[in-house]
């Protein structure tokens, strides 16, 4: 009987926003195995103090410690914990008993991709290797609306991206790795050159030519549609290098928020967009040593966390209610963000009304 009297009532919430809705674009961003921990709490005293993950933590302690969890977790994110935290809303702060978790039963990458972007925590999703993706997925159904042809691209550091949005199929811009840019804009063309010329040192180009190429297309293009995918988080993690783990968080909150004061200083995206941050999958906890980790043998890696800030969304900052999310409701409320509702051919998670105002 509950579910009859919610369904209509969840129907007639979507109905009601669509019709006052100001959120015109989307940005969605993901940090590859960010976990919540560092997001909610910020550096890990276990694991600096471990010489084996953190050798000179004399620097780390300087630059991300402080007694104060509020002041430790802005030193690492002060994007998310100033602008986000007073104009936003950040879910899954697991010590508040706010979860948010993946739906698919691995807890690694493709499978935490695919979850995101088709709201499907499909079984048969349970690799990473590079096959195109057979569900539908929301940045292609957006880019078949009107006015939205053309207008959703996606920009990655890992390779596995454009299999995964399978660009193959619905002709998406996807630049991934190390992808030319084929347009006649001077930013880009130099942005290009330098991703061949720079160094390499986790065998992918570089999270900030990712966010540069990203950045500068917006500017020139101005897509309604935005996905730009960091992967740099998830490799530190797994060589155990935990300063620049948070080097890395610390780095991407600033692109982050470089891109936020960029899209408000353009008529086209101001108070017009809604940005949602979030992650593919968790981290361990409870063992220290797992940190670097994920998978499912690795207790607490399906805790993941995501962030909301735009000109729909009631501005909640730290959500400190009890309650269960999942990854598959992202795609659904991304859709319900622009007054539309995704309907593919398999199953969805419904949408996260508290998004919609």
């Amino acid at each position: 009987m509950k579910k009859i009297i919610l369904i209509p009532l969840l129907l007639l919430i979507i109905h009601s926003f669509a019709q006052s809705r100001k959120t015109e674009n989307i940005i969605l961003i993901t940090l590859d195995g960010m976990r919540w921990q560092e997001v909610f709490t910020g550096a890990d005293s276990a694991i600096i103090a471990n010489k084996k993950y953190t050798p000179d933590s004399a620097d780390v302690v300087e630059m991300f410690w402080n007694k104060d969890v509020k002041e430790r977790r802005k030193k690492v994110f002060p994007f998310f914990w100033s602008v986000i935290e007073k104009n936003g809303s950040l879910y899954g702060n697991r010590n508040l008993g706010n979860f948010v978790n993946n739906a698919n039963p691995y807890w690694f990458s493709y499978p935490g991709y695919n979850e995101i972007l088709t709201g499907y925590p499909d079984t048969a999703v349970n690799s990473n290797d590079k096959i195109y993706n057979k569900n539908e997925n929301v940045l292609e159904f957006i880019n078949k609306q009107k006015g939205y042809n053309g207008k959703v691209a996606a920009f990655a550091t890992w390779d596995v991206i454009p299999y995964i949005i399978n660009d193959k199929r619905n002709g998406i811009y996807v630049n991934a790795d190390s992808d030319s840019l084929q347009f006649n804009n001077s930013a880009l063309k130099l942005i290009n050159e330098w991703q061949f010329l720079s160094p390499r040192p986790l065998g992918v180009r570089p999270d900030v030519i990712t966010y540069f190429m990203a950045r500068e297309y917006l500017k020139a293009y101005k897509p309604k549609v935005l996905y730009i995918s960091f992967d740099e988080t998830d490799d530190f993690a797994h060589g155990g290098m935990y300063e620049q783990y948070l080097r890395t968080a610390n780095r991407e909150d600033a692109m982050i928020a470089d891109l936020w004061n960029t899209i408000q200083s353009m008529p086209e995206y101001k108070n017009k967009t809604t940005m949602i941050i979030t992650t593919d999958h968790g981290r361990g906890d409870k063992i220290k040593d797992q940190w670097r980790d994920h998978g499912t043998k690795v207790l607490d890696a399906s805790g993941i966390w995501f962030a909301v800030i735009g000109p729909d969304t009631t501005p909640l900052g730290e959500v400190k209610t009890s309650g269960q999310l999942y990854q598959k409701q992202y795609a659904a409320t991304i859709a319900a963000l622009l007054g539309l509702k995704f309907n593919p051919q398999h199953t969805i998670g419904e949408v996260i009304a508290p998004v919609l105002k």
